[in-house]
């Protein structure tokens, strides 16, 4: 019996990397885009994110607690300290408002860990981004509080809404983060300096992310109504949480097919839904239920992009294809 192997959950993929120096890169990556938040809202920002992260963590800690000596397995493993929980917590709370009310933050996290990731099996097993269910469930719950951005640094329309509305934003000012929004989504220089320490690392690649941006791009430039006019496009790539989800939750190990094709089969439906949702939807975003859409047809997706087999079986039958 001692010779019998432990399987992990899936995704499984051959790395050096664990999975709690996988969730401490990507904490160091979103630290530029965290960093900013506070900077841009002030310490508001930061009471969101300390909420969000606690309240995710002693949620994962209080179900196994519960699994462990309430229902009797003793061999349920406490995973509150690989640092998935905290990386869920914080992802919640860059697409929150900054004047989202506390507890509301916390109820995302609960619902984020318990519902979404622990009763689906734990990590590995949800089959979608836990931040990004959270987020809508509180979108729908709470749509007057989560789609308020005023707040003392800011006060007026965001660039996204102004874009809807057929008016001219400031290109630059959405890079560097001199606009309304969520906690996390503003400024594009921070977002691409954690990006780049996730390619750098080799935690994530430009499979999911490019086709996604790429194929946004065609889209709305096709059915935009403006052509491919670079300022538009500009804007429209570096506003929302466009830049957030596609290096930060498209990219998430577990969701997103595991095949090469499929993550490009991914990324373009992802750009091609996010299109979509902005160009003929009344909301001026769509790139939380694009990515959630996207994680549903995973499992399509990798059944029809996986390799085929190769080689004989047993009785001589002849399996996969030559060439």
């Amino acid at each position: 019996m001692e010779k019998l192997r432990s399987v992990s959950s899936n995704p499984h993929i051959r790395s050096k990397w664990t999975t709690s120096g996988i969730m401490l890169a990507v904490l160091l990556a979103l630290m530029p885009t965290a960093g900013y938040g506070i900077y841009a809202f002030g310490p508001r920002a930061l009471a969101v994110m300390l909420v969000t992260v606690s309240a995710a963590v002693l949620t994962e800690i209080c179900f196994w607690l519960f699994m462990r000596y309430v229902c009797g397995h003793a061999g349920q493993k406490n995973t509150a300290w690989d640092l998935s929980a905290a990386v869920t917590g914080l992802l919640l709370a860059l697409n929150l408002p900054v004047g989202v009310p506390l507890w509301m933050g916390a109820l995302g996290s609960v619902f984020a860990i318990l519902v979404v990731k622990m009763l689906f099996g734990g990590l590995g097993q949800n089959f979608v981004n836990p931040a990004l269910a959270a987020r809508c469930f509180l979108l729908i719950s709470f749509p007057a509080q989560m789609t308020d951005f005023t707040c003392d640094a800011w006060t007026g329309a965001t660039p996204l809404a102004l874009l809807k509305a057929g008016e001219q934003v400031n290109v630059l000012d959405m890079i560097v983060g001199r606009v309304g929004g969520t906690i996390g989504e503003t400024s594009v220089i921070a977002i691409a300096a954690g990006a780049c320490l996730l390619l750098l690392l080799g935690i994530i690649d430009l499979r999911v992310p490019g086709s996604y941006l790429v194929s946004f791009v065609l889209f709305v430039g096709f059915f935009g109504g403006r052509g491919f006019d670079l300022n538009y496009l500009s804007a429209q790539l570096a506003g929302g949480g466009l830049m957030l989800g596609a290096f930060f939750m498209a990219t998430d190990y577990v969701t997103r097919p595991i095949t090469a094709k499929g993550q490009y089969v991914y990324g373009i439906f992802l750009g091609l839904m996010t299109g979509i949702f902005r160009v003929f939807g009344s909301s001026a975003e769509g790139v939380s239920y694009a990515i959630l859409l996207g994680n549903l047809l995973v499992p399509l997706i990798e059944k029809y992009t996986r390799p085929a087999a190769f080689g004989r079986g047993k009785g001589g039958v002849r399996h996969g294809k030559q060439g």
